[in-house]
């Protein structure tokens, strides 16, 4: 990189930086038409490879070790939320508009049903509905991500929910910094460089068609919500937000 070309990205604030980074990666995926739907922008999208992908994490003691994962609802994680059930863990997956959890678990399910208990539709028959979690212990959280990078750096679709998803279970005590966090992305999807604020969630291991990448170290995980930047119509809106900030 040019001295004035790093000058330049400097003077560029991250949510530029960010916003370029995702319509990169996007037209990428289009171009090598190996993502669904099409065009992609604006989604973390199913890619080709991703049960590929999934099954690199299926070995690890990590994963073999853990009782409870945690999974945003994203397409491309469908394979991994499946493998959860289907090894007999459980599961815990945000409610639309924070309003609480679905808690599903595997071993009480016929293994016909894995599949449709997995997607979006299945949770909200087959799942628990919770508002707060309370006496869980959450073993991983599953992300999905638009970019990473190998310095665990994450970047979602820019409307900020699994960083505040995480951010809601580190306030209810589920999750710690120590809780292993790992993403499962197409290897376009993995850049040289995210740009990463205080609120930004970095993974610990990032999946792929071709490897699964261990963050030895990496950036720092966010303690919790950060408040200074959660505005009023947020809180009232998400009651999980209300409720944390002392006004449900």
């Amino acid at each position: 990189m040019s001295t004035q070309h790093g000058i330049v990205e400097k003077m560029q604030s991250p949510v530029k930086l960010k916003a370029a980074l995702r319509e990169e990666v996007w037209r990428n995926l289009d171009a090598h038409r190996v993502a669904t739907p099409r065009p992609c922008r604006g989604k973390i999208p199913i890619f080709a490879g991703s049960r590929v992908a999934t099954m690199r994490v299926l070995k690890k003691s990590f994963f073999i070790e853990a009782d409870t994962v945690y999974s945003t609802l994203d397409a491309s994680l469908q394979p991994m939320r499946e493998e959860v059930l289907r090894h007999r863990k459980k599961l815990i997956v945000m409610q639309p508009g924070f309003r609480g959890f679905l808690v599903i678990d595997g071993s009480t399910l016929p293994k016909e049903k894995i599949r449709e208990a997995a997607t979006p539709r299945g949770l909200s028959l087959y799942a628990e509905r919770v508002g707060v979690l309370e006496g869980v212990e959450i073993d991983v959280v599953s992300l999905g991500s638009v970019a990473v990078d190998k310095q665990g750096g994450r970047l979602g679709r820019g409307d900020g929910q699994h960083d505040l998803e995480y951010a809601v279970l580190r306030e209810l005590g589920v999750i710690k910094d120590k809780t292993l966090v790992l993403t499962v992305v197409h290897d376009l999807q993995v850049v040289e460089k995210v740009p990463m604020e205080l609120h930004d969630v970095p993974v610990d291991y990032i999946a792929t068609p071709s490897a699964l990448h261990t963050i030895e170290k990496g950036y720092r995980k966010p303690n919790g919500v950060i408040w200074d930047i959660v505005d009023s119509a947020m809180v009232d809106r998400l009651p999980l937000l209300k409720l944390l900030a002392g006004l449900g």
